[in-house]
């Protein structure tokens, strides 16, 4: 009986690794950061066709609202925090950000 329990519990775990997808990509990690009402740097870079992990670190007091029209994307960040936020494997191409509380404040992520 528990040989029989133990034969299902490792068939169900192989069907469970076999669910996972094989070739998982590693996101690349990417940090900007807002002082002054300024993206700090203003044009930061990433690799193309594999996740991005975007963190935002709002180094003023007040919030700021980081928005992206072509990368679908609005998050805001309270004052003096950061905020993290991931992105789908992109194609080569020049992506604009701003600070949708402070819309002169722009950046670019190009990624290659």
């Amino acid at each position: 009986m528990i040989s029989n329990i133990i034969k299902n519990v490792i068939a169900v775990l192989v069907l469970a690794a076999a669910c996972l997808p094989a070739n998982a990509q590693q996101a690349a990690s990417v940090t900007v950061s807002v002082k002054n009402h300024r993206f700090q740097p203003a044009e930061i870079q990433a690799p193309a066709k594999v996740p991005i992990e975007l963190r935002i670190k709002n180094l003023d007091p007040t919030p700021m609202e980081f928005e992206s029209v072509r990368l679908r994307v609005e998050k805001v960040v309270s004052g003096n925090s950061e905020g993290i936020i991931r992105l789908r494997p992109l194609e080569p191409g020049r992506y604009n950000f701003f600070d949708d509380f402070h819309q002169e404040t722009t950046g670019v992520l190009v990624v290659r």
